[in-house]
């Protein structure tokens, strides 16, 4: 434990620590102006409170009796340093070069402290991303992306060690609620207040523009991604912006592709859409039409290597839709009516030729027939929409015979891509993608406060199927997360106001309404 200060000792280091120590030049942030914290722009101490807030640290400051005085202070600033606050960090200094000394002083949560000093000590390595990238400089040079050596801190490599004609001199006082902490600032002060008057600093400025980033894709499960949408168009636009968003950029051997696996998209109310609609996204309705009726068609062209509906109804020496149709006849509740259109014996040794459609999954299910296709492959644009209205068509014509409504399609895509030369065209595509409301089709929640608990009914229709009770929000929705009570981000995202208001208003005792 530090021995408390006396009145002698404040005035002391008061004294020494805020003797008028001028530079050349002030304090000038390039980046994060209005999160820093400017105490006297004169100074030369830079403090980093990394992850603890920079109010808690200037109290325990003037508890070690340090000068905070605009006009006589030896600090120039204090801020925090997450982690992602580094490239900004390094241009400051860069551009304050007066700036001699860095104090650390807060709880290092995320390593950053670590990446700064391994930034000066070890450097920077050539590193690849497969999600970052860097535009060109203003030069026109090409940006590399780098990593700081001994850490997993991507950087760019436009500002480097060598950049800074003086390295300041980084000390650890440790974490700020700690009395060792403020022992610490207590001894750096004292020393400090006795060195020598610093000549003023005259080095350059250096004003080093930041890279602007590229962002190749977001992370995900590249294997995980789900698209539920009513109809076929709105279902499309959903798969072109997660593919955007999220698809792996791979090169193949048609070219560069964003690419997802095992995509799959339920379209719920499976439709032939409005011609104005379909036109809207330059899609023709009349050869839909021909698409859905060559998807029924048995025969194959001389000028084609195949066809699904020859895949479908006449290759395999029978007609394999209509043995379908004739098990869900025969047993409503049949789960073999399945078929494949992948031929191992051939196409697992030429070269090309082969299906992208290859299985086709057809069940009655709640009083309706459900479609589940699989593609080996899918070129999401110009594929994709054509073969769901292909599936539309067996769909219809299976319900037909068997005098029961069409219900959802599945489609899962093994492979589906967009060409990285037609990007912009996706883009286009989805800036007209709206974004809707949608019912989970797991509940909805009624929220109450009774009896010194936050209560959490969980409900379907007029019908309470489970009920939750705890005194705080995390707990809940720690629960509600376990049972998997809802599915949509939305809905998950208006639960969690909603349990923080009740969570407040059980703390203060206010009136909790449900919003």
């Amino acid at each position: 434990m530090p021995r408390q200060l006396t009145a002698g000792d404040k005035f002391f280091i008061l004294c020494l620590a805020g003797s008028s120590r001028r530079h050349a030049m002030d304090f000038i942030p390039l980046h994060f102006g209005d999160k820093l914290t400017l105490i006297n722009p004169g100074g030369s101490i830079g403090v980093l409170t990394l992850w603890s807030r920079v109010d808690y640290v200037m109290a325990r400051f003037r508890q070690a009796g340090v000068d905070l005085d605009p006009r006589t202070s030896p600090i120039a600033v204090f801020g925090t340093l997450y982690g992602n606050g580094l490239r900004e960090l390094l241009r400051n200094l860069l551009y304050n070069p007066q700036i001699s000394t860095l104090l650390v002083c807060g709880r290092n949560r995320s390593g950053s402290l670590e990446e700064l000093q391994a930034f000066f000590q070890h450097g920077l390595e050539a590193a690849a991303s497969p999600l970052l990238a860097y535009a060109a400089g203003e030069d026109g040079g090409q940006v590399q992306t780098c990593r700081i050596r001994g850490t997993n801190r991507l950087i760019d490599n436009l500002v480097r060690p060598e950049h800074f004609l003086r390295v300041p001199e980084i000390r650890v006082l440790g974490e700020p609620k700690d009395d060792a902490a403020l022992a610490r600032i207590q001894a750096f002060f004292r020393a400090w207040g006795s060195r020598p008057e610093p000549p003023p600093c005259h080095l350059p400025r250096q004003q080093i523009p930041l890279p602007q980033v590229q962002i190749s894709h977001f992370p995900s499960v590249p294997q995980a991604q789900t698209v539920v949408q009513e109809t076929p168009l709105a279902a499309w636009q959903e798969l072109l912006f997660v593919i955007s968003r999220f698809g792996h950029p791979v090169r193949l051997a048609k070219g560069e592709r964003l690419e997802l696996q095992n995509l799959k998209v339920v379209i719920t109310r499976p439709v032939f859409e409005a011609d104005a609609d379909l036109q809207r996204c330059h899609f023709d309705p009349g050869q839909l039409r021909r698409y859905q009726e060559d998807f029924l068609r048995g025969e194959r062209g001389a000028d084609e290597t195949y066809t699904y509906g020859h895949r479908l109804r006449t290759y395999f020496g029978q007609d394999n839709l209509a043995a379908c149709l004739k098990r869900l006849q025969a047993d409503p509740e049949d789960r073999k009516a399945y078929l494949t259109l992948w031929d191992n014996r051939r196409d697992l040794q030429v070269a090309r030729g082969q299906p992208c459609f290859v299985s086709l999954f057809c069940r009655r299910y709640d009083g309706a027939l459900t479609v589940s296709a699989t593609f080996r492959t899918h070129n999401a644009l110009d594929a994709w929409l054509p073969n769901v209205y292909g599936l539309m068509a067996v769909q219809e014509f299976l319900a037909a015979s068997l005098a029961v409504p069409t219900g959802p399609i599945t489609v899962v895509s093994h492979s589906i891509s967009i060409d990285r030369k037609e990007v912009d065209r996706a883009l286009a595509i989805i800036s007209h993608r709206s974004f809707r409301l949608r019912e989970d089709p797991c509940g909805y929640f009624r929220l109450s406060v009774d009896d010194g608990e936050i209560v959490v009914e969980h409900r379907y229709g007029d019908v309470t199927l489970k009920e939750y009770r705890g005194t705080k929000a995390v707990q809940l929705q720690q629960q509600l997360a376990r049972d998997l009570a809802l599915s949509d981000l939305n809905h998950a995202m208006y639960l969690g106001r909603q349990l923080a208001r009740a969570e407040e208003c059980l703390r203060t005792g206010g009136a909790f309404e449900q919003e």
